[in-house]
């Protein structure tokens, strides 16, 4: 059995596969970030009810204080780690990149200081935490569909 973290990602089959699998699962949690705080400033314009639901306002403002932290502490997403170590193993320099990591890579990284991630971060998690108050969310959804009737 494998020890140590390189010749565990070396034992899996299809390394770059897999590192191309966790660059789009990258991809759609960087858009669900974004793409859900517009959507829910949307729809509060909009009055749309779906926006008030707990559970999906809980896993969005979970997921921005996850990149928060990471980032407060000076550690790269865990995502990002797996995937350099799965292209490693694949025998994948950073630079040789397959279709899909070249165009989420252009989407995604960007070679800007730490200290800059650091406020926009945290800007947009300040953003994600001010539309609790104008827009809560609601746990109670039996009562919402009363009101529909």
């Amino acid at each position: 059995m494998p020890t140590d973290t390189a010749t565990i990602y070396e034992s899996l089959p299809a390394p770059e596969l897999l590192a191309d699998v966790i660059l789009l699962a990258h991809g759609l949690i960087v858009a669900f970030v974004i793409g859900a705080q517009a959507l829910i400033l949307l729809g509060w314009w909009r009055r749309w009810r779906w926006i008030r639901n707990f559970w999906f306002r809980l896993t969005h403002l979970g997921t921005i204080i996850f990149v928060i932290v990471q980032t407060w502490l000076g550690r790269l997403c865990p995502l990002t780690i797996w995937e350099q170590e799965l292209r490693r193993a694949a025998g994948q320099p950073w630079h040789e990149q397959s279709f899909i990591e070249y165009w989420l890579g252009q989407l995604l990284f960007h070679d800007l200081p730490w200290w800059l991630f650091i406020v926009i971060y945290t800007a947009f998690g300040a953003l994600v935490v001010a539309s609790w108050w104008w827009v809560p969310p609601r746990l109670d959804s039996s009562r919402s569909r009363e009101q529909v009737r």
